[in-house]
């Protein structure tokens, strides 16, 4: 009996675990949205004629470090039409996105 409480356990440690790695994840991409956003925001990026070269936008080959959340973020945005990509690589906003859309991961 002291065995099958122990893998029972086991098993739901392993879920829990899961489950705070995905929400840690979703917390990460929401704040790379938000970094994308606020770029292109500063830079003045609002329409395909001022659109903006994101130095991040394409994901690196050899990296160091911790994982950039950022070209996955851009890659999201594009497909959600929040944001614009132009035929030369270059990105704008499409729409205006409200702080309380971040905050709540959507848009």
């Amino acid at each position: 009996m002291l065995e099958a409480i122990q893998i029972i356990l086991a098993i739901i440690m392993v879920v829990i675990v899961f489950i705070l790695a995905k929400r840690i994840q979703g917390m990460k991409i929401n704040r790379a949205f938000r970094i994308v956003i606020n770029d292109l925001k500063q830079q003045g990026a609002l329409d395909p004629s001022s659109a903006k070269t994101l130095p991040y936008a394409s994901p690196v080959l050899f990296r160091i470090g911790l994982r950039d959340y950022r070209p996955r973020a851009i890659n999201y945005l594009i497909q959600s039409g929040i944001v614009g990509k132009t035929e030369k690589g270059q990105f704008y906003l499409k729409k205006d996105v409200s702080e309380e859309a971040l905050k709540g991961g959507r848009s």
